[in-house]
């Protein structure tokens, strides 16, 4: 090769942060509370924010107001009739501590919804109804809301991810149907038998 010329050799370089699509501009915007209570090897919200997939807070003042607050102790469950353009809210804490924790975002501005009987892929909770990761909640949302294509780009970050979709494909497709809240809890009902 001559100097001057170029070489015709491409080199791939690892995409940066920035170059990873975020989200909340192309779908519903995920933002969660982290409580710091969970290994930060396994925490599911972690990775998510750091593919830029979701945003992190640690300060719960910071969650976005009129939000969809996933809480497992909502009078009302989560439906496709719900508006989530303000975001979804998860609080990423140990399952010991949620009855301590919770309490403190119940004073927060946002719409709190429970997600239905679904069961957990996550290696910790495997086949345990209602105790899921961060991302299966997120997940569960995103599906019922009909944002089907984001809820599998956020679980494909996870080996055991498209497991949670298999697992519970049924369920999610009629919870995705239902016209509103009285709906998918009659839905529910079937599985809880």
């Amino acid at each position: 090769m001559t100097s001057g010329s170029k070489s015709n050799i491409q080199t791939e370089r690892p995409p940066f942060k920035k170059d990873i699509p975020n989200l909340s501009h192309n779908g519903i915007p995920l933002h969660f509370y982290h409580a710091d209570q969970c290994d930060p090897k396994k925490c599911t919200g972690k990775k998510l924010a750091r593919f830029n997939l979701a945003n992190l807070h640690k300060n719960p003042r910071t969650l976005p107001r009129e939000a969809i607050f996933l809480d497992p102790f909502a009078q009302q469950a989560l439906s496709p009739a719900d508006d989530a353009r303000k975001g979804i809210v998860v609080l990423d804490c140990s399952w010991v501590e949620v009855e301590r924790v919770f309490p403190i975002l119940q004073k927060l501005m946002m719409k709190h919804r429970a997600l239905p009987y679904l069961l957990a892929a996550n290696a910790v909770n495997f086949g345990k109804p209602f105790k899921l990761s961060s991302v299966e909640a997120f997940a569960a949302a995103l599906y019922i809301l009909g944002e089907k294509e984001q809820a599998a780009l956020i679980l494909n970050k996870f080996k055991w991810g498209p497991v949670f979709l298999d697992l519970n494909r049924e369920p999610l497709d009629r919870y995705s149907e239902a016209k509103d809240s009285t709906e998918v809890v009659k839905i529910q009902s079937d599985y809880l038998g």
